[in-house]
């Protein structure tokens, strides 16, 4: 989903969501208008960022299968050749900044410190991969519509959840000293994963703060082997960082 900070990882541990200590998340917020300018600190005007958009606008009023690579080129006044500069096919428009993110976890992964425990240094990889919004809830709403509904694009879904999976049960596996496809990294990798897609599902439903703090409480409770008294403690955390009540965001912003 998108590009984090990986440099957190490699020097004293990082501020996490939920330390009173911990530095807000950058100021950058997706416009309602999903035709306006790029956000999380891209370039103004950049050609990937633009393109993006305008195929997310087309899917949406067309529909993915009556949208042509032609029509999103020709919007934004490009050729197919810069289209396939960015993108390897209409499909991997929707799933870009997420296999930038299993790329960003990987490689912050492989740079932690071996005094980092497991756990600590896959919950800080995720949160430093993710600086998702409430902002942003809007359109990455309408990406996992198209996703859901375009059976082309649920097939390919699995792929690229594989590729997360496999980021993190790499990782264990180096850990705990045991082939990557056994038992304990596997198990590692996947209830990783669901964890995160709990934090996701709840974040995208409330849109009431950034997605980070959400992820930081679902890995530290899976850490914590859902314990409880550090639920409870987790759960007031979280509580502190939302910064208004719960409310509807429709598709427009």
């Amino acid at each position: 989903m998108l590009s984090g900070q990986v440099t957190a990882l490699s020097g004293d541990p990082a501020a996490l969501p939920g330390d009173p200590a911990a530095p807000p998340g950058d100021p950058a917020a997706l416009p309602g208008d999903l035709a306006a300018a790029p956000r999380r600190g891209r370039p103004p005007g950049t050609s990937r960022r633009e393109l993006e958009l305008i195929a997310l606008r087309l899917f949406t009023e067309q529909g993915f299968d009556n949208t042509t690579i032609d029509q999103i080129s020709t919007e934004a006044g490009v050729n197919k050749r810069t289209f396939f500069r960015y993108f390897s096919s209409k499909a991997s428009v929707l799933w870009s900044e997420f296999d930038t993110e299993v790329g960003t976890i990987r490689a912050a992964l492989a740079e932690v410190p071996d005094e980092v425990p497991m756990m600590d240094a896959i919950r800080r990889a995720v949160v430093a991969a993710n600086h998702y919004r409430a902002e942003d809830v809007p359109e990455l709403r309408m990406r996992m519509n198209l996703i859901g509904s375009v059976p082309a694009l649920q097939s390919s879904a699995a792929i690229h959840y594989d590729a997360w999976e496999r980021a993190v049960s790499d990782f264990a596996a180096i850990r705990i000293g045991q082939p990557a496809d056994s038992l304990y990294p596997l198990a590692v990798g996947r209830a990783t994963l669901a964890a995160c897609r709990a934090a996701y599902d709840r974040w995208s439903t409330r849109a009431d703060a950034d997605l980070t703090f959400y992820l930081d409480a679902a890995i530290t409770a899976l850490a914590a082997g859902f314990e409880p008294a550090t639920l409870g403690a987790s759960a007031k955390i979280l509580s502190q960082h939302v910064a208004r009540p719960a409310r509807p965001v429709s598709a427009a912003g």
